[in-house]
């Protein structure tokens, strides 16, 4: 029997591994729902009439549903997926509470679904990542504590003394995002649909940036950062780069990202220290994020011949080199000075999309991709030359899409301040909305790229889950091995 201590005439213990490929499963199926709804809405921006004068069409309900299944449906499962494999393979050891896992399972799948059923009827109470109403809320929080007390119970029951650093990314990802949902999340219900802030004005405001930027920092960042520690080692069959520099980057991110969220309110009624201080740690955030691409990069040092061959380690490097491009952009925006250009353009869309695409998006790929076939006892996905493909698509799409949305959102930026001797403007706002017209256009042929991409990847996965079969994987029994992810099995 799976599990059971190892006896003669009955099976080795093995990992837990049915959620995980529950997970990842829905982690692929939700990127094309999301993706979908973001090509929607970005057809919408070039012809509005797409909406087709259809309330739960429009731009305003579908864009939070597509925010909430591209963040928390897509990269949720995916992290949920990846986390409950990670923690098995780093510790040695089954998932703690088997039948909380799979509570944490369908808790998460029932979250999405009541996500994609209020927000476009318009059942929001409008804040940014967090617009699901209170009595989905507390089932978040229910479930989170479910995901939690899996995971850490893992931990505490590991087989190995040394705990991976993998591991305390994924950690520190569970309990910011409890804390930031618990404290953001405060509100009045008025009725089962409908609820008010705890908080109001400015302090409204902070809370909710303070909850924003690090919804950006853990869910995004920190979370996903335990999926490249664990699977570019793996993936290219060599250590960690610098273990201690893993450790330093660990500590100094986390205590620095907590303190940058008032960036995102420069010039506006927070007041000027709290501004500048949010300035301050943003650009502070810059070494310990380059640190961790480096130590990431570097881990293919003496092995980069690998990436002419393998289009998996492509994912999990370019989406490294895609998280330091958006962690050096992030700082250098969060300056008043670029700010004012930057604030409220399209440029601040091109760099979320920098981080989600590239980072977020082809790290989950990666991953997904290494994970999947080990899944159902195959050594590779169906077609390596879809992955190649799906690569390149995704890799031109992200480049169509940021590209336009810097272009655009900089001509935005000086068109909006152009001023005449006398002091009035150059050019009208709807002037400034027919020059991105056209940018508008190409940002959707990008979103259609990677959509395609993605599109090619639940084909592969259907296909290597065809072919495969869901096997028990056991448990090492010697304990005197090296821990760490080039240990893990």
């Amino acid at each position: 029997m799976s599990g059971v201590i190892s006896k003669e005439g009955m099976a080795p213990p093995s990992y837990d591994d049915g959620v995980v490929r529950a997970f990842a499963l829905a982690s692929v199926l939700w990127g094309v729902v999301g993706m979908l709804v973001g090509v929607v809405i970005a057809a919408q921006l070039a012809w509005p009439e797409l909406n087709f004068g259809i309330p739960w069409l429009s731009y305003g309900r579908l864009r939070p549903l597509h925010t909430n299944a591209v963040i928390f449906a897509f990269g949720g499962c995916a992290l949920m997926a990846t986390a409950f494999h990670v923690v098995q393979r780093t510790c040695h050891t089954r998932l703690f509470a088997p039948k909380l896992a799979w509570f944490t399972f369908w808790g998460w799948q029932a979250v999405i679904v009541l996500a994609a059923v209020t927000l476009p009827l318009g059942i929001t109470s409008g804040k940014e990542y967090a617009e699901l109403e209170w009595p989905v809320d507390i089932l978040i929080t229910l479930v989170w504590v479910s995901y939690a007390i899996v995971f850490f119970g893992s931990v505490g029951i590991r087989k190995v003394r040394h705990i991976y650093v993998a591991n305390w990314f994924f950690g520190a990802f569970i309990i910011a995002v409890a804390l930031l949902h618990l404290v953001n999340s405060a509100e009045i219900p008025v009725s089962l649909t409908k609820s008010y802030s705890a908080y109001a004005g400015v302090q409204d405001a902070m809370v909710q940036w303070w909850y924003g930027h690090n919804a950006v920092g853990f869910f995004l960042t920190a979370g996903f950062l335990g999926m490249m520690y664990y699977y570019i080692p793996k993936q290219a069959n060599r250590p960690v780069y610098s273990y201690r520099l893993s450790i330093v980057h660990f500590w100094a991110l986390i205590f620095t990202y907590m303190w940058a969220g008032p960036h995102h309110l420069h010039y506006t009624a927070l007041p000027d220290w709290a501004q500048s201080v949010g300035m301050l740690f943003s650009l502070v955030l810059l070494a310990p994020s380059w640190g961790g691409m480096i130590n990431g990069v570097m881990t293919l040092s003496g092995a980069w011949h690998k990436l002419r061959d393998d289009p998996i380690l492509k994912f999990l490097i370019v989406a490294l080199s895609f998280y330091g491009m958006s962690t050096f952009e992030g700082p250098m925006m969060s300056i008043k000075t670029v700010n004012a250009l930057s604030h409220y353009t399209d440029w601040t869309i091109g760099h979320v999309h920098s981080g989600a695409l590239g980072w977020v998006g082809l790290i989950s790929m990666g991953a997904l991709y290494h994970l999947i076939p080990r899944m159902w006892g195959r050594t590779a996905m169906y077609s390596t030359r879809a992955i190649e493909l799906h690569f390149w698509i995704a890799t031109v799409g992200i480049v169509l899409y940021i590209a336009a949305m810097w272009i655009a959102g900089v001509m935005q930026g000086l068109m909006w301040r152009a001023v005449n001797p006398d002091g009035t403007l150059v050019y009208t706002f709807v002037e400034s909305v027919k020059a991105t017209y056209p940018f508008y256009v190409v940002r959707l042929l990008g979103g259609l790229l990677y959509l395609s991409g993605m599109c090619l990847m639940a084909w592969n996965v259907v296909m290597t889950v065809r072919v495969g079969s869901a096997r028990p994987q056991p448990i090492p029994s010697q304990n005197n091995l090296p821990t760490g992810a080039m240990a893990a099995a």
